[in-house]
């Protein structure tokens, strides 16, 4: 039996629940157009009249740590069926090819890091992982623009970051009218990420190119739900306080096999990692003294893989053979735009074994092993291009 002063308490605390600025029973996962249902690329204040931003105006309003318990009861339940939505995502998906990456929200689009986190979560979502993250800005923007352009050119995806540039930071004006027009650009129908941001940081603004997305208000169930799901392992890329306090987390989960498994742990970024930030060195040596256990752990800068992948094709020693063409016939195997002007109608095809072929008019060696040893000597990042120097070692250069 319920007295009349609580039944008039349960009604008031109805009323409330359907009057705040969300829902608080959401069956499922919001996505970018969800949040930014009144964005006109035309008006830069419209991103202010946005789902996202009404629910974070009204956050800041009523306090992020409330003491109104209709509005702590009403984030509660929106919380909850957030949670329950994203279990159906994870159960849809296997959760040992669920790949974490975690980073600085402050990376700029122009960053040589933002370039290789977009790259790096391209290859891994074509070769089947489903990348999460928290769904912001920098590393985390980065790592959705890849997935996003999953299944298209290396190029097409410097282009996507180019698009960007104009506003290289989450404050610029253009941030979020420029993520719209890539999506315009490059539409996705195919692959999926999942972002998981909060409104306890809405100030930053959720990336657009995150698939499907679990915004909550309790920052606590972002960061553990990300690391609990990704168990095909975490890249921490380069970042600051927040960063390192995920690599800890990450670390004693794995520790402890809260799980009953040992997620790899990626350190993105050599120099970083062991000296301007040697959180990587730290753990190493926790590992090593068995302060910590079942870490597994592994450090990687890129370029060295780079350089490891293409030594391995040159010891293949492949047959460089070559064929000629007319350009009709060759149109949708290559990109005839990079032709010089006034080029022949006859085109040469270089053939390296069954790796790779390109329009080339150089003088080029019989077969890979002639080239010797490659070596990248510096890299930068330049006209929206990650732009490697290197040196071949071998005896005809």
């Amino acid at each position: 039996m319920i007295s009349k002063p609580d039944l008039k308490e349960l009604e008031a605390v109805s009323e409330y629940l359907q009057e705040v600025p969300y829902d608080v029973s959401r069956q499922q996962l919001y996505t970018a157009d969800d949040l930014y249902d009144a964005f006109d690329a035309a008006d830069a204040q419209s991103m202010q009249r946005c789902y996202d931003a009404r629910v974070y105006n009204h956050y800041i309003a009523t306090g992020k740590f409330t003491s109104n318990a209709k509005e702590k009861l009403a984030r509660t339940l929106h919380d909850h069926y957030i949670e329950v939505a994203l279990d159906r995502f994870v159960a849809e998906h296997d959760v040992m090819r669920i790949v974490g990456v975690m980073g600085g929200h402050g990376a700029l689009r122009s960053d040589e890091m933002y370039a290789k986190v977009a790259l790096l979560s391209k290859r891994l979502t074509e070769k089947g992982y489903t990348m999460v993250s928290g769904g912001g800005p920098g590393a985390m923007e980065a790592t959705h623009l890849g997935a996003w352009m999953a299944g298209r050119t290396d190029a097409q995806l410097a282009d996507a970051i180019a698009m960007l540039q104009c506003a290289p930071r989450f404050t610029d004006e253009q941030w979020l009218s420029s993520a719209m027009a890539v999506r315009e650009r490059y539409p996705q129908t195919t692959y999926h990420s999942l972002g998981i941001p909060t409104w306890l940081y809405g100030h930053e603004p959720a990336t657009p190119f995150a698939t499907d997305i679990a915004k909550l208000f309790q920052n606590s169930i972002r960061e553990d739900g990300i690391l609990t799901i990704a168990m095909g392992g975490v890249v921490h890329s380069p970042g600051s306080a927040g960063t390192v306090q995920e690599i800890f987390q990450d670390a004693v989960q794995n520790h402890y096999l809260s799980l009953n498994v040992s997620s790899p742990m990626i350190f993105l970024g050599r120099r970083f990692w062991t000296q301007e930030m040697p959180f990587y060195s730290m753990l190493e040596y926790l590992t090593a003294t068995s302060k910590y256990r079942n870490l597994n752990l592994s450090l990687t800068d890129e370029v060295a893989e780079v350089e490891a992948r293409v030594n391995q094709v040159i010891a293949a020693d492949m047959p460089v053979t070559m064929e000629f063409a007319n350009q009709n016939d060759v149109a949708e195997r290559f990109d005839l735009e990079r032709l010089p002007e006034g080029a022949s109608s006859t085109v040469r095809i270089v053939h390296v074994g069954n790796y790779d072929e390109c329009l080339c008019a150089g003088k080029h060696v019989d077969h890979t092993a002639q080239i010797g040893h490659f070596r990248i000597s510096s890299t930068r990042f330049q006209d929206n291009t990650l732009r490697l120097v290197f040196r071949l070692d071998g005896e005809n250069f």
